[in-house]
Parts: C-alpha cells; structure tokens; sequence
C-alpha cells in the first residue's frame, strides 16, 4: 500500500509473527489491552500499577520489598519503593550461572564471561572496595572504556555500597578534574593507555594529571609508570569471590552522570536504585530485548547508554557485547556477527560513516532482529539504507540522562519510518507547547511527571528551578526538557533539535557555553557563540562557531587559521569528538535586549 499524501511510506513493517513474539504484546495480553495506544494511555493513568507489573516482570530482587509504590502523592517527588531494601545488582545477576553475561572483543581475541563468572569478579571488586577501607556512600570514579573490567567495577563499585562516578574516556584531563572537583571520588578507576584505530591514547595519564586520588589501573601491557599510591587492577582486587552485597533504599545514590545545561559546568545527576528499573524496562518492551538475546551499543560508561546498557541487558537475562575500538571499521562489524549480536544500538554518525565506506555488506545484519538510534537526529537517508541492509527496525529513541532512558520511542510493533519517533516511552507522557504556551503539533516538549527514572536532585544545580520553574501554567505539572518536535499529520514526531543552549555533538550532549569559554581564549577574539545546525538533508548537527574580532584586531581574518586553532584547543581541552564544522566572521551577535545572545536567530540564518 502506498503512503497517502503528506505521509512517508514506512521501511519496515512487522509481520504477525514479530508481533505475536514481542514482550509488548506479551504485556498487552496480560493487563488486558488491545493496542499500545491504550497500553500507554494506561501505563500513565495508572501509574503504580504499570510500576508494579514492569517490576514483577523484570524480576526486580528485594531483601525487604516495598510497603507501596510511592511514599508521596507530590508527582515531582513522589518517593518511589518507600521501605525496599535491596541491591540492584542482585537484580543484574540472577540469570543461570551458566549464561552468557559478557562477549567482549579483547585485542585480538573473543572473550566470553558467564553470569557465575561475572558474578565472582564483581565480588572480589566489592571486597576490595571494603579492603581498602572505602564506606558505602563513598564514590569511586570510572574513566575508561567500555570492557569487561568497567563493567565489573561499575556492579562491584554499586554492590558494596559505593557511587559510580561517570566520566568519558575520551574527555581531557581538564574535564575529568572538573567531574572530580563536584564529586570528590576516593578514587579512579581506568586503564593505562586505550587502543582506538591501531593507536594507543593516554588514560592513566590523563587521571593522573587530573586528580591526586589514587588510581586502580587496568594494565594492558603499555608498560606505563604509576605514582606511588595507584594501585593495579590485580592488586585491588580482593582474594574473595563470595558475594555479600550491601543493601540499601530505593533513594540512595548508585552512580553520578554529566549532563551538560546552559551554563559551563556540567550538571551533575545522581541515579538511585530506582533509575535501573526504568532502563530496564525500555529495554525489555521498546527495543524487545528477551532473555539469551545478544546487546550491543558502542559507547561507555561516562554517558548514560554505558549504565543503560548493563541494565537493559543484564536484568532482562540478555548478554551484553563490548567493542572497545572503532565502531566505524569492518573489525565491529565482523564483531557483531562472530558475537551473535541480535540488538544494536547506533549514533547516527556511525550510520552515515557506514553508508559512505561500503564497510557493511550483504548479510552482514542479518542475525540483528532489533536497531535502534539515539544520541543526535538521524539521516532519513541513511536509515532507509539501514533497515534495508538489515531487514530490521530502527526503534528511534530519545531522552536523557535525567531521565534513566527515553521519552519518545518506537517499538517492534509499529512500522518504522527513517528519522521518526511513533509514540510516547511507556509510563511518561509529554506535551508539546508552542511560544504562546499552547498546546501545539511543534514547540518545545514538556514531560509529565512522575515516572521511575526521573531525577529528583542535582549535586551542583538547583533542581526544580532547572526542571520546573518557569514551566508553562494551566497544563498540569510538567518537567522541562528543552528539546524541540513536531507531531506529523499520520500521527508520528521528529526531533527538530534544541530550543536551549545545549548542543549534541557526535552523540555527546554539550553546553555552548563549554565550547565558548575554550574557543575564547585565541588570541584577537572578542565575542564567539557556538551554534548546532542540522545539515539540509537532516542527520547529526554540525558545530558553527560565530566570531568577532576585539577592536582593532586584523588578526582574526582568516576562518580556516581560525578554525584549526580552535579545532586544537576543543581537542585538547574539552573533547576531541568535537568538530567544528564552520568559522564564520561577523561584526557583531544578535543580543536580546538583556544582552543574551539569540543563538536561534543564528542557527536560523546561518547558510552553508
């Protein structure tokens, strides 16, 4: 059937049997709904129940289970599992002994690690953590990539109590000290050097720099030298494997992600016990992962698809699969078969670098039942491409770091259209609000609170004035989220971006004014604004830097001169997964009349 007019025509379509195989429909058949419009209007009615089902059919552990669902009727605290006592990572290990937990690719072998094995190497984590003298509540710092040992120490950091703090590889030693100035870790956890595309990158070296704590290194053979108080990964270790983890409360802290706001420091957001849950639970019905199904998503533990992915996968009894190295080269995709991959999460630009090398080949994905796509706007293009070439869905996924997972979705019972959300996550509503505060097809979206996973608290912000001050009136309570959409005629949405100063960069979500402060500084630059414009054709967005010469400056004249030496600075300061796209020259910025910079106004009149 062709699509009617104004409609695209999906790229896939799921027949009876996907649909008959789903968890969704599972869930459907069992509260008694007949599509997923009414499963979700229900899911956000009725919020405790839906609560209550998802954690029975997630096989949440508690040592002492929860007297209610919710402690307070305040939707924007509501108190979730008032008087559970549990660890989560029970929750992540109570799949047979003998299933696949892990499939790493380790150098240049293959590398599997079964629940009981991963099991025991959390433990000796957690012991060590006590070993060292370290309490419950104590925090303990992971910079380093996505591998077996990230893993164990992420669970066993949990498992005896402590906070896993974030932070991503690929940051410099700046940002990385900036993260442990707001947490304060007893220590870091990393790895001597990274190997990415035959090279090797400093990781030890670059914590050291950053923080004088103690490091508990990951020796890949570098041969690197460590200060007299690191310790090696084998030595911090603890001899024993038995497994006593500490129970806590659903409200206290298991790990401390960044997200970046408008102002330059990042926003710290502490996860609790509840935050897995809601992971796990878009996992288990909007990306359909089943128990033995094999996960992969390339990314790490400083952004929130590292702990997403432990969660989706292991509470749902699936094996997670971790590629340390490029996933742009033909070695991850030769990957994703050898490991039996059959859930693949994506960048967008991941996507394209495929499209445009040809490393994907007939029957390369053909062992991928599920895709799906966060992190940046994706390419129509490319993903018509993409679901071709694997005969599978792309489930389009949007959220945040604030929220444990996503807001809007798709699901493997809905027909996927490239580039286009189909519905609303399970257990959270939204409203789009245009500028008059009105409830309209495209503006920016609210969210409806509560749902598990919503943060409650920032380490270094003030909470509700960044989530609930200022909010539109009249329309219920509603959580900001600062992202912009459309809701199409045929009943579908696209993500049109940011209506606040944040950007997403390569996956990574950034403040413009992180990117400012460090372009600033090259000399004869009076003023910058840092702007995302997506390309014409749609996909990821492209960083723009506008720039004004100081009084008198003939020095800043050239946009290419500048744009290296920027380029330089991003790289070395901030990230180097930042690329700066463009350098244009201007007089001056556009400022509204309290002298903030329209950056909106630059993004709409900025001509490639």
């Amino acid at each position: 059937m062709s699509a009617m007019a104004g409609e695209v025509a999906p790229s896939w379509t799921p027949d009876p049997g996907t649909v008959a195989a789903s968890n969704l429909d599972r869930l459907m058949r069992r509260v008694g709904v007949a599509s997923y419009a009414q499963l979700h209007r229900w899911s956000v009615e009725d919020v405790d129940a839906f609560w209550s089902v998802v954690i029975d059919e997630l096989g949440v552990v508690f040592v002492d289970p929860p007297t209610s669902m919710r402690g307070s009727s305040d939707q924007t605290m509501p108190d979730w599992l008032p008087g559970a006592r549990y660890s989560i990572v029970e929750s992540c290990l109570s799949a047979p002994d003998d299933a696949t937990a892990i499939i790493a690719a380790d150098r240049s072998t293959m590398r599997r690690v079964t629940v009981a094995e991963l099991r025991a190497e959390v433990a000796r984590f957690a012991n060590g953590f006590r070993e060292a003298g370290h309490r419950p509540g104590e925090r303990i710092a992971i910079a380093m990539p996505m591998t077996v040992e990230a893993v164990v120490a992420y669970l066993g950091t949990i498992a005896a109590g402590g906070v896993v703090v974030s932070i991503a590889d690929s940051f410099a030693s700046e940002e990385i000290a900036l993260r442990c100035a707001i947490t304060e870790p007893v220590a870091i956890v990393t790895q001597d050097v990274a190997y990415r595309l035959g090279r090797a990158l400093p990781m030890y070296d670059k914590c050291a720099e950053a923080s004088d704590v103690a490091c508990i290194v990951v020796e890949t053979g570098a041969g690197i030298a460590r200060r007299s108080h690191d310790l090696a990964w084998s030595d911090f270790l603890s001899r024993s494997g038995s497994w006593t983890p500490v129970v806590r409360s659903s409200r206290d802290h298991t790990n401390i992600l960044f997200s970046s706001g408008t102002t330059g420091e990042p926003k710290a957001i502490p996860w609790d016990q509840t935050t897995p849950i809601k992971a796990a639970m878009d996992g288990r019905y909007h990306h359909d992962i089943h128990a033995g199904d094999v996960v992969a998503w390339p990314t790490n533990l400083g952004w929130m698809m590292g702990p997403w992915l432990i969660y989706a996968s292991l509470i749902n009894g699936a094996a997670m699969a971790l590629y340390p190295d490029a996933p742009t080269t033909r070695g991850f995709i030769d990957f994703v078969g050898d490991a039996g991959v059959t859930m693949l999460g994506l960048v967008p630009s991941i996507v394209s670098a495929w499209r445009a090398t040809d490393v994907v080949r007939p029957g390369d994905l053909d062992g991928v039942r599920v895709l799906s796509s966060t992190g940046e706007a994706s390419n129509p293009e490319d993903y018509e491409w993409l679901m071709r070439m694997a005969g599978a869905p792309v489930i389009e996924y949007c959220g945040g770091t604030e929220i444990g997972g996503g807001y809007i979705t798709g699901t493997v019972i809905d027909p996927a259209i490239p580039s286009r959300f189909t519905t609303p996550a399970l257990g959270i509503d939204l409203v789009i609000v245009d500028d008059s505060g009105s409830v309209a097809d495209e503006g920016e979206v609210f969210l409806v609170p509560p749902s598990i996973g919503m943060s409650i608290a920032l380490l270094n912000r003030d909470h509700h004035e960044a989530y609930y001050e200022g909010v539109p009136s009249g329309l219920g309570p509603l959580r900001r989220h600062g992202d912009h959409l459309r809701r199409e005629d045929d009943g579908t949405y696209r993500a049109l971006g940011r209506v606040d100063d944040t950007m997403n960069l390569g996956g990574i979500k950034v403040s413009s004014a992180e990117i400012e402060a460090v372009v600033a500084e090259v000399e004869g630059v009076a003023e910058v604004a840092a702007v995302a414009v997506p390309p014409v054709e749609g996909g990821p967005d492209r960083l723009i830097l506008f720039v004004v010469a100081a009084s008198g400056e003939t020095t800043v004249d050239d946009p290419d001169l500048l744009r290296d030496e920027m380029q330089e600075l991003i790289r070395g300061r901030l990230n180097p997964l930042f690329r700066i796209h463009d350098v244009v020259i201007v007089d001056s910025l556009p400022r509204t009349a309290s002298h903030k910079v329209m950056r909106r106004l630059l993004r709409s009149g900025y001509t490639p």
